[in-house]
């Protein structure tokens, strides 16, 4: 099997064992990713087995100690409540999923640093992990309760009045629409046993049931409306976040580019220092960013609002 399939096997694999991921979404379509498909450790890894502290530290190139120092703070993120390991307090062996989750930390890590990582993950104070909603699961919108409490009464009386065998459902010609109307043969089977006061009794029953059908338009209107309102806002939403994610992955790529054309690093020095040469990286990433993210940003986001407006 060449290396090329096992790689591509390799990358939908991680797809999809980090589909519903937080991070991963933000990871997603950034350099980053590539990053997270390109490791060499991939190439040796069985998904079935865990794995120590040290051979992570060593496929990550980083320390013990500054591994366990991420793990700490993410517990609850990294490992699954019902996942099965050999772990005990004192030794953690890694599963492949907390090894991805991991290796996401410390690529997100000095972006986001500690605390915006526990943001993004909806970890409180104590601990606790709330995973804030994705895309996929966020378009459900809620209906205020004055609304959702109106819908249920109607409904209820009509189904109350449909019982009676007064009315009945009955589809247009064309099946474009359903609509409740009078019940004949009821009617008929039934006339010749009715009071003389019935007759004002079923016009007034009609009458509320008209009315009924007409609120429950109004209702339905009213909730789309809503609908369409606050699925716009989280389109809106999401894009502007497209958008950060973007500007920052370009603004990486800048400063990277940058760092590399400032300094000639040779052989010799990839090779003994490359630790130092990482975190000199980090730290001219990182200032660049801070210099240029919020002018760039700024300049994007207007451009869209603008377009937006355009479109409108």
């Amino acid at each position: 099997m060449s290396e090329l399939k096992v790689t591509e096997e390799m990358k939908l694999r991680i797809q999809a064992v980090l589909i519903h991921d937080p991070l991963f979404t933000v990871v997603r379509d950034t350099p980053m990713e590539e990053v997270l498909y390109s490791d060499s450790y991939l190439a040796k890894i069985i998904e079935k087995k865990f794995y120590s502290i040290a051979e992570v530290a060593e496929w990550f190139g980083i320390s013990d100690a500054k591994l366990r120092y991420y793990i700490k703070p993410f517990k609850e993120y990294i490992f699954l409540d019902q996942e099965v390991t050999p772990s005990t307090q004192a030794v953690i062996r890694l599963s492949f999923l907390a090894i991805l989750k991991l290796r996401m930390i410390m690529l997100l890590k000095d972006e986001y640093r500690v605390k915006g990582l526990k943001e993004l993950l909806g970890i409180d104070d104590v601990g606790r992990v709330n995973p804030r909603p994705h895309f996929s699961e966020e378009t459900a919108v809620s209906i205020p309760d004055h609304l959702g409490e109106k819908v249920d009464i109607h409904s209820n009386v009509l189904n109350q009045i449909l019982q009676t065998g007064l009315f009945e459902f009955k589809k247009k010609k064309d099946d474009s629409e359903t609509q409740i109307v009078v019940n004949e043969d009821f009617f008929k089977q039934r006339l010749v046993d009715l009071p003389n006061d019935s007759n004002e009794q079923i016009e007034e029953i009609k009458a509320q049931t008209e009315k009924l059908i007409k609120d429950n338009e109004i209702l339905k209107d009213q909730i789309q409306d809503i609908t369409a309102h606050k699925v716009k806002d989280i389109a809106v939403k999401l894009r502007e976040r497209h958008i950060e994610n973007v500007v920052v992955s370009e603004l990486r790529a800048e400063a990277l580019s940058q760092f590399e054309s400032q300094n000639k690093i040779g052989l010799f020095k990839k090779l003994f220092y490359s630790s130092e040469i990482e975190k000199e990286k980090e730290h001219f990433i990182s200032n660049y960013l801070k210099k240029h993210l919020y002018d760039r940003l700024e300049l994007e986001l207007a451009d869209y609002y603008q377009a937006n407006q355009l479109l409108k």
